[in-house]
């Protein structure tokens, strides 16, 4: 299964939501565990904590949509133990941030692509076409937003 080409039935467009719906869970798994540490200031605390509550948000409407599709997600306290032992969180500023700019970056590209292959798909889903479209445009603006805050926090060096 591709973002490559467009999607053409419920069960892909099911899914590919739920790569997304994981991806969410490793991205908030991540922030979370960054805010652990004693090494990251306040503003750092503050954008991480955001965007846990971001990824939480956005699982939440991922999975709605899953729902309408009759298919099953990965439960959060599943993935978040396998983050956890395979993802060793770099307690460093340079690191932290470095790292919450690629999760919001590689959501950013996941959105943008499904979005584009949605577009270009003809099928027919048991779902509104526009609003799972105008989810997942809402979803990768926040994840634009998100990449825009982590670069500013990195060029001013908090």
């Amino acid at each position: 299964m591709s973002l490559q080409s467009p999607v053409g039935s419920d069960h892909q467009l099911a899914r590919l939501l739920q790569i997304g719906v994981v991806l969410e869970e490793v991205v908030e798994a991540r922030a979370t565990k960054h805010t652990e540490s004693d090494a990251i200031d306040d503003d750092v605390r503050e954008l991480l904590e955001s965007a846990a509550a971001e990824s939480e948000r956005h699982r939440e409407q991922l999975d709605g949509i899953i729902d309408e599709l009759d298919a099953d997600t990965i439960p959060f306290d599943e993935i978040q133990p396998l983050v956890e032992q395979q993802y060793e969180a770099d307690q460093d500023f340079d690191g932290v941030l470095y790292d919450q700019l690629c999760n919001e970056e590689t959501a950013y590209k996941f959105y943008d692509d499904l979005i584009d292959a949605i577009e270009q798909s003809d099928g027919t889903f048991s779902i509104d076409r526009d609003r799972l479209l105008d989810t997942l445009k809402t979803i990768r603006a926040e994840e634009e937003a998100g990449v825009e805050a982590v670069t500013e926090l990195m060029e001013h060096g908090t």
